[in-house]
C-alpha cells in the first residue's frame, strides 16, 4: 500500500518516461480509439463514427493486439504516435490528457479500480458499435462522443 503523500506515476512521469507496464495501464479499455474516424481537411477536426474495427470484441479488447498494426490498415500504435497525431484519440483518452497536462478523469479505472464508472458514464464503446466487417464506413455513421467533465 502506498503512502497518501506519494503521487501516482501518471502525475510524476512524462509519457516518454513511463515503463511499458505503466503505459499499458493508462489505457482505460474504452475501445473508442478503434472506431473509424473522419478528419475535416480544412479544420483538422476529427469526427468519430459508430463503426469499429472488426477485431474489437464485445468486451472492448483487440483480438489481434500483438500484430494489429500489420493486420489492420490505419491502426494506430499510440506508443509510437507523434504528439501532433493525438487528435486522433478521443478527448477522454489518458494519453491525450496527460500529454496536454490534464488529470485522469475521475471515472478512469486507475482511479476507481474498475471500469464500472466509465461504462456508466458512456465513456466507452457499447452495444451501439457496428463492425466494419458488416458495413461500409461513411459520414452517415458519425457520432458525438461524451466529453469528460472531470
Amino acid at each position: 500500500m502506498s503512502s497518501p503523500d506519494v503521487l501516482p506515476f501518471w502525475q510524476t512521469k512524462t509519457l516518454d518516461a513511463m515503463t511499458d507496464s505503466e503505459w499499458e495501464s493508462l489505457c482505460d479499455g474504452c475501445g473508442l480509439c478503434c472506431l473509424h474516424k473522419f478528419e475535416d481537411e480544412d479544420t483538422g477536426e476529427v469526427e468519430f463514427t459508430c463503426v469499429g474495427c472488426q477485431y474489437l470484441s464485445a468486451s472492448r479488447s483487440c483480438q489481434v493486439y500483438s500484430d494489429r498494426t500489420e493486420r489492420v490498415d490505419g491502426c494506430l500504435n499510440v506508443r509510437t504516435l507523434s504528439r501532433d497525431q493525438y487528435h486522433w484519440l478521443p478527448d477522454t483518452c489518458a494519453y491525450r490528457r496527460i500529454d496536454a497536462g490534464l488529470p485522469l478523469p475521475l471515472w478512469h479505472p486507475l482511479r476507481t479500480g474498475s471500469s464500472e464508472a466509465m461504462e456508466a458514464g458512456g465513456y466507452c464503446v457499447g452495444d451501439w458499435m457496428l463492425s466494419d466487417a458488416e458495413v461500409d464506413v461513411d459520414t452517415d455513421f458519425i457520432v458525438r462522443l461524451p466529453v469528460s467533465r472531470s
